[in-house]
Parts: structure tokens; C-alpha cells; sequence
């Protein structure tokens, strides 16, 4: 049975219709305690729901739906160490790698929690090495700048959560996040750094990932040649790191063993920003605040497992995200920190919601039967009231929004901070109420739904609550739904697909395609190949 055909889901169909064309001016107008019924304080957190389309009827339902869907005993399984990457048989243990806890937890009857603090061990000594100046390349210098080469989850956590820390960060230590396969990512960073003073983390689950490979290789030549045959040996040992689940991959790369930082194969990539893969997080800002983030993380996880339905802040944004969706069908999100910090946080969780849930396929094979995932987008406010938000407040499209803002500011530069918090709270009123002007052309319809979270200051805990409350949401989710959000097949579609056309745009080789891909690679081979003149 699909979720779609629960007596929980019906029952919020019919709802659905009733609320259809109900506008939040008339719900506040109902209920003047509407913010103090709609709103959770949570560890230091504020989530206002009230600018929601909804009532305390729909949140009744909703509470109905997530225990029709059994979400609860989901999440236990979760955290217990079964298999709920089904698709795959794996462990999604992510919640393990943050935990305080000394009691064991076991995977195929291993206790893998000493295999964890091992890591955690070897995470510190190597940034405090890094860090104290102890580590040295291979001319003998310190470490003064940090390269990771990774792509997807092993790029995006660490490069957000880095810029988010910013404040934190070690004077000097430069950390650089290298992703795209276009040289034009590499190149220039290459060229601001001194081969000498130059550390490289290779981070890929596979160690066969294609774009952090290529750029993995360019990189080691170019240490090389500075480095020269004499100081090969030293300079791969001393300025080359990996963090990966298959450390024999590593190791045939050139990467010596003790440099080898391994993490799990039931480590998801989406959700690995708690392993080694944060590992050029921890050296820019680092273990103590690393150590923090974990924390953080820990506490909302415990708030997720122990919290009632209608008090529990991670499902309460679950459950908000679908009535939206699948009930309002509003398909889009959009996600507005007001933090300069966290400019990369909807990149972020562009790939933790739609790479995990956009998915039309239960774990079986049969339909879901229901729209999934949001087509999730944003950027960092105020900027973005100068770029996109003439669309919500004006384009006629209904598109949910999510505000999230900090009471201080690590940079307090008198006369800012004000004038930013004004603007996100104005946002969020204006989408909400709209505007009744005489003139057409300047009156806003409002009823546009958006939440608010609000946090004491960007630290690296508050970093850590917050992202694991989007974790917990996707994960949650795609529970109700019935789909997997811990694997990715169409993304691997795509690579099985550029690694055989690869032969045809580099040498020229015939390749049997459609018509389309044959003409543009033709095109291509007439204009020059690509990376070198024409």
C-alpha cells in the first residue's frame, strides 16, 4: 500500500480543500495567539510555523500521517544500525559518527563505535600536527594552505560549513575547496600557492570518483615537479592526504597508509560532513569546534528520537514540507539564510533533499505514487530580495520559503546587523500579508507560506543543530513517502554514460549514440578538444 492510499493521507486530502484558498491574514485575524501556538523553542532554537497555510486541524492530521507511517519506529530503526538503505543493504549510521555515547553499536555484529573514536583520534593529532606548524612539506616549511579535491557530499558540507565558520578559522591556514572538473577551478588556485607549503586531501568514498581523480592527479604533478625526484617520496608523504572507504585505491594513488583517513561504506555521502570527510573543516576552525559541531548535531538528534510529534522540530518541518508538496502542491522551496556565513547553505541542501528524495520509485520497484522532493533553491539574504523575490511576492506561483537568521552577529560593524534582521523579518511579514494597494502593478497578494528559524549566533554547535534538523527532515521524509534517500542511481546514469563518450571527445573514437550526441561531438572535434585552443 502506497502512502497515498492511507486513511491518514485521505483525510488530509479532504482537508486540503478546505484550506485550499484560505489566506493567512484571515487565520491570524482567527486566532491572536496564532505565534505562541505555532511557533517551538528547542534548545536555544526558534521555529515559527505560524506564517504556514495551516491550522491546528492540519497539524492534527499531519501527526496522524506520521504515525500512520510508522516515522518513529523508522527513525529508531535508523539509529539502531539496520539496514534502512535498502536498495543497497547498508547501514545509514551518519547519527553514529556524533554521538557521546560509549555504549556499542553494532553493524553485521561489529561494535562500530571504537572503529569512530579511532578516527576521531587521528583527526585530532593530524590538525593539531597541521595546525602548531609540526607538519611540514617537503622543503621542510610549515602547512600554510589546505586543498580539498572532492565533489558532491565530499565538497559541499565541508566548503559550507567552512564558510559558516568563518569566524573560527585559523589565521594562517588558508583552506581552498576544489570541485568542478574544469580546469578553470583548479588552475587558479594552483597558481596563488606555493608547492611547498601546499597540503592536498583527496576525498572520495570510491576513490574512483572522475572529477576528484583528474584533479587529484594535476595536483600531484604539479607538487612533484617542484618537489623534483629527490623529494618525491617525502613530498607525497608530507603533503598528500586521503580521506575514502577504500583506502587500497589510496594507497595504489601514491597516498602512504598513515595518511589515509577511512570512513565507512554506511557513511553517506549527503551525510558525511560529521566523518573524516570534514576533515579540512576541522583543520580550518579546528577539533574543539569540529568536536562542537558534533554536538550540536548530537543534541537535535536526541531532541528528533525523544520529542513528541507535535513538539518535535525536524518533524514538524517534515511533516510542513509535505502538506505543502503533496496537499497545497507548492513543488518549490526556497531556502533564505540572512548570513553572509552561510551564502553556501542552499547549495548544500540542494543536494541533501533532492539527491536523497527525488525519486519517483519505492525501494521495490513500485511507483511512490506522489510528488517527492522540492525543487529546492535560495541564496543568502538580503541579497537575494535583489534577486528572486520579485518572483515571490509578484510571479503567481506559490512557493514556500524558509528564513533563517542569527539574534548576533560575529562581525559587529555597528549599524548592520539591524537593518539585516529587519529585512528577513519584513520578507517573511510581506510574503505572508501582502499588500493591499490601490494600484495593481504595487499590490502583493500575499499568502505565500514560509518558517522561521532563529538561533542565538552562528557557532560551530548552532551549526551543528541546525544542520542535522535538515537531516533529520529529509530523512523523515522520505520515511512517509516510502523511498530510499540514502543512494543515487540516476546521478551514476550519468557518470556510465560520460565514461563512454569520453574516448570519442578525447581521440575521436566512433561510439554508438543518438543523433543528437553525435552531432554536438562532431562539432566538437571540428572546433578543437576541448582544454586547448582551436
Amino acid at each position: 500500500m502506497t502512502i497515498a492510499e492511507t486513511s491518514a493521507w485521505k483525510a488530509l486530502a479532504r482537508h486540503a480543500e478546505a484550506m485550499q484558498h484560505r489566506h493567512l491574514r484571515d487565520l491570524f485575524a482567527e486566532d491572536g495567539n496564532r505565534f505562541s501556538k505555532l511557533s517551538l523553542q528547542s534548545d536555544g532554537l526558534l521555529f515559527d510555523y505560524s506564517k504556514q497555510r495551516l491550522d491546528q486541524t492540519t497539524l492534527s492530521l499531519l501527526a496522524d500521517l506520521a504515525h500512520e507511517a510508522g516515522v518513529k519506529d523508522w527513525v529508531e530503526r535508523m539509529f539502531a544500525g539496520e539496514a534502512v538503505n535498502r536498495s543497497e543493504n547498508r547501514a545509514a549510521l551518519h547519527t553514529a559518527l556524533r554521538t557521546s555515547s560509549t555504549v556499542p553499536l553494532r553493524v553485521g555484529g561489529q561494535d562500530v563505535m571504537p572503529g569512530i573514536r579511532a578516527g576521531k583520534t587521528q583527526m585530532r593529532e593530524f590538525c593539531e600536527a597541521v595546525r602548531g606548524g609540526r607538519w611540514r612539506g617537503f622543503s621542510g616549511e610549515p602547512i600554510r594552505a589546505v586543498v580539498n579535491l572532492g565533489i558532491g557530499g565530499s565538497d559541499l558540507g565541508p566548503r559550507m560549513a567552512t564558510a559558516a565558520l568563518s569566524a573560527y578559522t585559523h589565521p594562517s591556514l588558508q583552506v581552498h575547496y576544489v570541485s568542478n572538473l574544469d580546469a578553470a577551478d583548479l588552475a587558479p588556485v594552483l597558481e596563488t600557492l606555493d608547492p611547498r607549503t601546499t597540503l592536498f586531501i583527496v576525498t572520495s568514498k570510491t576513490f574512483a570518483t572522475q572529477e576528484t581523480l583528474t584533479n587529484a592527479r594535476t595536483a600531484r604533478d604539479w607538487l612533484l615537479a617542484a618537489a623534483g625526484d629527490a623529494s618525491s617520496d617525502r613530498a607525497m608523504a608530507s603533503q598528500f592526504v586521503a580521506v575514502t572507504a577504500n583506502a587500497a585505491e589510496a594507497l595504489r594513488f601514491g597516498i602512504p597508509g598513515d595518511n589515509v583517513f577511512e570512513f565507512c561504506d554506511w557513511v553517506g555521502g549527503r551525510f558525511s560532513l560529521w566523518s573524516a570527510v570534514g576533515l579540512p573543516l576541522a583543520l580550518a576552525v579546528g577539533m574543539e569546534a569540529f568536536e562542537q559541531m558534533l554536538a550540536g548535531a548530537e543534541a537535535m538528534d536526541r531532541h528528533f528520537r525523544e520529542a513528541p510529534v507535535e513538539r518535535n522540530l525536524p518533524l514538524l518541518m517534515t511533516l510542513i514540507g509535505i502538506w505543502n508538496i503533496n496537499f497545497l502542491g507548492a513543488w518549490n522551496l526556497s531556502i533564505s539564510p540572512y548570513s553572509q556565513s552561510l551564502r553556501f547553505l542552499p547549495d548544500y541542501l540542494q543536494q541533501l533533499d533532492m539527491e536523497s528524495n527525488g525519486k519517483s520509485l519505492a525501494p521495490d520497484g513500485a511507483p511512490v505514487g506522489v510528488h517527492t522532493a522540492p525543487v529546492l533553491w535560495g541564496g543568502a539574504g538580503s541579497n537575494t530580495q535583489h534577486a528572486y523575490f520579485q518572483l515571490l511576492h509578484q510571479g503567481g506561483r506559490l512557493i514556500p520559503s524558509d528564513f533563517i537568521a542569527f539574534a548576533a552577529s560575529d562581525y559587529p560593524l555597528a549599524g548592520h546587523h539591524g537593518k539585516l534582521l529587519a529585512n528577513c523579518l519584513a520578507q517573511a511579514e510581506a510574503l505572508a500579508f501582502g499588500s493591499t494597494n490601490t494600484d495593481p502593478l504595487r499590490a502583493c497578494p500575499g499568502n505565500q507560506p514560509s518558517s522561521t528559524l532563529l538561533l542565538p549566533r552562528l557557532t560551530p554547535y548552532t551549526l551543528g543543530q541546525l544542520l542535522a534538523a535538515y537531516e533529520h527532515k529529509v530523512c523523515a521524509q522520505a520515511a512517509i513517502w516510502g523511498i530510499n534517500p540514502f543512494d543515487q542511481w540516476g546521478v551514476e546514469l550519468g557518470k556510465q554514460l560520460a565514461a563512454r563518450l569520453l574516448p570519442a571527445i578525447e581521440a575521436g573514437a566512433t561510439v554508438d549514440t543518438d543523433p543528437s550526441t553525435a552531432g554536438l561531438m562532431a562539432w566538437l572535434q571540428s572546433n578543437g578538444k576541448p582544454g586547448n585552443p582551436a
